[in-house]
């Protein structure tokens, strides 16, 4: 079992940055491949960011690839999303998730967090 939860969302101007944070507990953390996904009003949710287990692998929807940063600290049992350079549509509730392997589709996640609201307004 892994329990998640993140932090670090806010209110913004576009142009800004946030960083979301998302804990996990359980010694089994740096075990599992993580992921960001974020959900707006009347849409489905989508995949902003992943990484593998190690952190040596990244990868990133093309909506946010050169803006968005993936990283995790499995001494902290944490991994982070930095957004720079944030725009309007990006305003979402972000989700963290986690499952064994690597993976772009947010029915393959076993574990998620409850979600950080990311408002940017313009």
């Amino acid at each position: 079992q892994v329990q998640l939860v993140e932090s670090g969302g806010g209110l913004v101007q576009a142009g800004g940055s946030l960083r979301l944070s998302c804990a996990a507990s359980g010694r089994t953390f740096s075990l599992y491949a993580m992921g960001w996904f974020r959900q707006a009003p009347g849409k489905e949710r989508e995949f902003v960011a992943g990484i593998s287990w190690s952190g040596t692998t990244t990868y990133y929807a093309d909506s946010v690839k050169g803006r968005f940063t993936i990283s995790r600290d499995n001494a902290k049992n944490t991994v982070y999303l930095q957004m720079n350079s944030l725009k309007p549509e990006d305003t979402a509730v972000y989700y963290c998730a986690a499952n064994l392997h690597t993976t772009t589709r947010p029915n393959d996640y076993d574990y998620w967090g409850q979600g950080t609201q990311v408002t940017v307004s313009s």
